[in-house]
């Protein structure tokens, strides 16, 4: 079994640990109705609608 020859650094180790990051999910804003509504790009909404056309019977 392989085993490291030496102790990692704290700085190479958090140096590797700061590309950890979260990211906040993309919400994009669309106006529907005259109403402005929140949406997560490339899912199907509750109304059953992508791009602009039906695509679920709901």
């Amino acid at each position: 079994m392989a085993v490291p020859k030496r102790k990692t650094s704290r700085s190479n180790t958090r140096h590797r640990r700061s590309q950890w990051k979260a990211k906040l999910p993309q919400i994009n804003k669309v106006v529907r109705n005259g109403r402005v509504e929140f949406v997560v790009p490339h899912r199907v909404d509750a109304d059953g609608e992508y791009n602009g056309r039906q695509v679920l019977d709901v």
